[in-house]
């Protein structure tokens, strides 16, 4: 396979169909390289997470898209960027059932727990920077785990 394009796709963080449109192109970026239906689900519902945050907590921000490469392995980096409140306490707020608007309290840590990797960044009065990233998984190495 073909690796994709080295390029960025930006959506901005506005409204809720915002949202919609960031786990469109969140699902076929995921597609575009290769994960697995189960995998771009998990990818998209990862992203409706980080962007429904973006505006309930900065009203504004970003979602950016991008191939990544780590050796042999090739994946699909998102970062969800805005200029919001921040986050005073980062622990406090990846801790399942907490939230701070009423909801379930699972945006960022079920966020975390759909992607391979997860990193957040805040500083109060400067905004939030959460970066994933989904792996492509080698077919060889799953057929030479299971034996």
């Amino acid at each position: 396979m073909q690796s994709p394009p080295n390029s960025e796709v930006r959506v901005e963080v506005r409204s809720t169909i915002d949202i919609v449109t960031a786990r469109q192109q969140g699902r076929e970026q995921a597609m575009a390289l290769g994960l697995s239906s189960a995998e771009v689900t998990l990818v998209a519902a990862a992203i409706s997470e980080i962007a429904r945050n973006i505006l309930d907590h900065a009203k504004r921000g970003e979602v950016v898209f991008s191939f990544v490469q780590r050796g042999s392995q090739r994946g699909l980096q998102v970062a969800a960027n805005d200029q919001g409140p921040g986050i005073a306490d980062i622990g406090l707020a990846m801790q399942y059932g907490y939230s701070t608007r009423r909801g379930l309290g699972v945006g960022l840590p079920g966020a975390k727990w759909l992607m391979d990797e997860f990193e957040i960044e805040s500083a109060v009065g400067k905004g939030t920077k959460v970066t994933m990233r989904k792996w492509v998984k080698d077919e060889n190495s799953q057929l030479n785990h299971s034996r």
